[in-house]
């Protein structure tokens, strides 16, 4: 089934060229059937890339999804025009009285910053507080799993002494929950970050289940209250040169980047990097949509004590 969205969201030429099924509000409003109401909020600062990696990863499933853009008022975006935010985008204030089925909270550049030192941190922590009761599940990626783990448990996060930054092999830790049905035993996942989580801490609250984790990238997947809130320390959304992209870019401002492992074949930046984790991180997205939100969602939003979808 489709992702709707605006008619003139530059995604959707793309998504369309790439035969993913997009349909726009004069399509949908002719369908018998609610969609999904998913709310994002793009804390990347190339919007538009991360607005195309998750409207593929949202498009493979049979459910409709009525995607909402939403971003930070306290922070202004310099790699954004004003105009795609004015025109695509929401804020909380606009959105605060309404329900959701799922919200994805993306990663941020800002990993290297104490939490409390983010010049938006209050309005991320009361977007998430926020969700606790209008939202179905929220799934953090990358910098959010992090504030999320952060904010609602106290796990802080600390700095490595380098960039793990690659292709990484991860194991599934608990084959019963339906977040990771279909994985494969060991399953490839991009990691793009300077900070980490400790494991230990993670494994160590006991409202927090581990679900998947590699012995150098540490805790990849967890969640909490049966799936209301899910935890994805890495970037599966990304495309087969996001990592090339952010090589060539830090190379560039000449900072100290080490090419990005398992990636390239044969460790050479000028060959073509191999696209390893598509069908995991279609799997994992579909799961979320799936099990996580369509199948425990209200049919009427905003009703408390529906009868939950079977």
């Amino acid at each position: 089934m489709p992702i709707k969205v605006q008619n003139d969201l530059p995604a959707k030429e793309i998504l369309i060229n790439e035969n993913i099924f997009v349909m726009d509000d004069l399509r949908a409003i002719h369908q018998d059937i609610r969609p999904l109401e998913v709310l994002i909020l793009n804390n990347m600062p190339i919007k538009q890339d991360t607005e195309l990696q998750l409207l593929r990863a949202l498009s493979n499933t049979p459910l409709q999804v009525d995607v909402t853009f939403i971003n930070v008022k306290s922070h202004v975006s310099l790699n954004t025009p004003a105009s795609h935010l004015n025109k695509f985008y929401t804020t909380l204030d606009e959105v605060r009285d309404r329900q959701f089925d799922g919200m994805i909270v993306t990663g941020a550049p800002v990993e290297d910053i104490p939490f409390e030192e983010v010049d938006y941190w209050d309005e991320i922590c009361e977007i998430l507080d926020w969700a606790q009761t209008h939202v179905t599940s929220t799934l953090h990626i990358c910098w959010a799993a992090q504030a999320g783990l952060y904010h609602y448990y106290g796990i802080n996060k600390k700095l490595l002494s380098r960039k793990l930054f690659g292709i990484y092999e991860h194991k599934v830790e608990n084959r019963k929950i339906p977040l990771v049905r279909g994985f494969d035993d060991i399953f490839l996942a991009p990691q793009s970050r300077h900070t980490e989580t400790p494991a230990e801490l993670i494994h160590a609250c006991k409202e927090l289940m581990v679900l998947a984790e590699s012995p150098v990238a540490g805790v990849y997947l967890a969640m909490a209250e049966e799936g209301k809130k899910i935890f994805v320390t890495g970037h599966p959304e990304y495309d087969r040169y996001s990592l090339n992209n952010e090589y060539h870019r830090d190379l560039n401002k000449g900072l100290p980047i080490q090419v990005p492992y398992n990636y390239y074949p044969g460790d050479d930046p000028k060959e073509r990097p191999l696209l390893q984790w598509r069908s995991h991180s279609n799997n994992l997205y579909s799961n979320w949509l799936n099990y996580y939100v369509y199948q425990v969602t209200p049919y009427e939003l905003g009703k408390s004590g529906e009868v939950s979808r079977q």
